[in-house]
């Protein structure tokens, strides 16, 4: 999931041409392979499933709240806009560490005691550090909440209906430092009850691009992962763990930031699509049986 800035303009199709964003910059080609119709389709949250933004005054509302706790704790050697400036480093320090991981072969995930701990609080007196280390699982959702507006993209409630009646299971499989925020999301806008499954990083220890993640999701569905398409909205990360984990079908749905790599990434998707509506498109045009 990304939530900086860049605009796609329609592509579709997996016969191999370029796309390249509505400035006419970056052309990336498909891999030219040819896509059957799956037996499960995994879809990454941020990007996919939803569209994102970011909310303004987030951090000063999260550090107001951290400040409270370590008030009420008898931790008063910080004040609001101290722990207000290490929240925000230590998301930016967390951004920086998450483009790192997108390199090697199996990633860990971040634990929500090692952002408080190491990337927040790493300066903070011992007494405040080991108290928001301790509260760091909720801190974490809290921050989830307030950092960020959600919509779902357009076209995944028919992608969703269209998938069943193809008789195909839908499932989640995104990076996440609070999986539980976006469980919330679905069970609150009805999507729950059209996925069979939800695989999040933080829950499950890895993190895209380790391919684990992909596996995880399709054990539980019953499927090999060469049956399944993975769905995401990023090179460094989705493309390359569809790659990793062996997908029959690796696309792309343009989002912010898909083009904004942080390197050379050298796998390219099998099919790129803009959102819901076009992801629809192409399963249920996608030939049936072996490609």
């Amino acid at each position: 999931m990304s939530d900086e800035n860049a605009t796609t303009g329609p592509v579709n199709g997996t016969n191999g041409t370029n796309r390249t964003n509505g400035a006419g910059e970056r052309p990336h080609r498909l891999s030219g392979r040819a896509m059957r119709r799956p037996r499960a389709l995994l879809l990454d949250f941020g990007g996919v499933l939803v569209e994102t933004s970011r909310r303004p005054g987030w951090s000063a509302a999260l550090a107001k709240e951290v400040h409270a706790l370590l008030s009420r704790a008898g931790c008063h050697d910080l004040d609001a806009a101290a722990v207000e400036t290490d929240i925000k480093a230590g998301a930016a320090a967390d951004k920086c560490w998450k483009d790192a991981m997108s390199r090697p072969y199996a990633p860990a995930e971040m634990t929500h005691t090692g952002f408080w701990g190491d990337y927040v609080a790493a300066d903070w007196p011992a007494a405040a550090r080991q108290l928001v280390v301790a509260h760091a699982t909720p801190l974490c959702k809290r921050m989830g909440e307030l950092r960020q507006d959600r919509r779902t993209r357009p076209g995944i409630p028919e992608l969703l209906d269209g998938a069943a009646a193809l008789g195909v299971p839908c499932g989640i499989v995104s990076n996440a430092l609070s999986g539980a925020v976006h469980r919330d999301y679905t069970e609150a806008t009805g999507l729950a009850g059209k996925l069979a499954i939800e695989v999040y990083s933080d829950e499950a220890g890895v993190r895209k691009p380790n391919p684990e993640m992909i596996w995880i999701a399709t054990r539980a569905l019953g499927v090999e992962p060469e049956d399944a398409w993975y769905v995401g909205d990023n090179f460094d990360r989705d493309v390359v763990c569809g790659h990793r984990a062996g997908v029959g079908g690796n696309v792309l749905m343009v989002a912010k930031g898909t083009y904004d790599v942080p390197y050379e990434v050298r796998y390219r998707p099998d099919a790129v699509v803009d959102d819901g509506h076009g992801l629809l498109d192409l399963l249920t045009t996608a030939a049936e049986g072996d490609a």
